[in-house]
């Protein structure tokens, strides 16, 4: 899966705030990100993919329960907040996912015997919603200066019933798809670093769902440099 695809799918990508309409198929909808949001967490970051949004916090490296100690790297996790109620069986879900991500870029060894702790609330779901968590804890990690020896992105696809593929789709897309898949890539060979699924798919169907969110991040890659230079770019 690591190997480079290519697709002939078109791929768009709205970076600006206000709304547009959405293509044919393959197109991302706009995104919007602010940093350094909170004032308690060493970072944060709010990340709005269409209406669908997430606010993320990081705490650490800090200090580490002995119980939860490991002596060669920094003890890592994720908690996944939603909007009403409290954390369920998805939201667990998405935080082993997101952890399982994390942990793969966040050169943890650098800091052992230490925590760090990403805080995802959701603000609004309106389709895509571990793919923004992803993106969010992402530009929040950046903003708290966690080391990594990579970015990270999360895409999702849905599949209809005819096999059309949709990017980035939103609650209703996904409820009318026959299967949704997110990958999360990085940003250096856009590697494959966690994939969840859902539904009905074949192995050609796959491979080109992964084909197109690779493609796909490098528009959100692209947003990241872009929302970075704004802030640190002296006007």
């Amino acid at each position: 899966m690591e190997e480079e695809m290519h697709t002939d799918a078109k791929i768009r990508a709205e970076t600006g705030t206000g709304s547009s309409p959405r293509g044919p198929g393959c197109s991302l909808r706009h995104f919007a990100c602010e940093q350094n949001l909170l004032s308690r967490p060493d970072g944060s970051a709010s990340f709005l993919q269409g209406d669908t949004s997430v606010l993320a916090g990081v705490y650490g490296p800090s200090e580490v329960k002995v119980s939860k100690e490991i002596f060669n790297k920094a003890t890592l996790e994720v908690i996944l907040r939603p909007k009403i109620g409290l954390p369920g069986v998805a939201e667990k879900s998405r935080e082993r996912l997101i952890r399982n991500t994390c942990e793969a870029v966040v050169l943890g060894t650098l800091h052992p015997r230490t925590s760090i702790t990403v805080v995802l609330q959701v603000v609004s779901d309106a389709g895509s919603l571990l793919a923004c968590c992803l993106n969010a804890a992402c530009m929040a990690l950046v903003d708290a200066g966690v080391p990594m020896r990579a970015l990270f992105c999360g895409v999702t696809c849905a599949l209809d019933s005819d096999g059309t593929l949709v990017l980035d789709p939103t609650s209703k897309q996904e409820k009318e798809a026959r299967a949704v898949l997110t990958f999360a890539l990085d940003n250096v060979e856009r590697k494959l670093l966690m994939s969840s699924t859902k539904g009905l798919f074949s192995d050609a169907e796959l491979q080109q769902c992964l084909a197109v969110t690779q493609a796909a991040s490098q528009h959100v890659f692209r947003f990241y440099r872009e929302s970075l230079q704004r802030r640190y770019s002296k006007s």
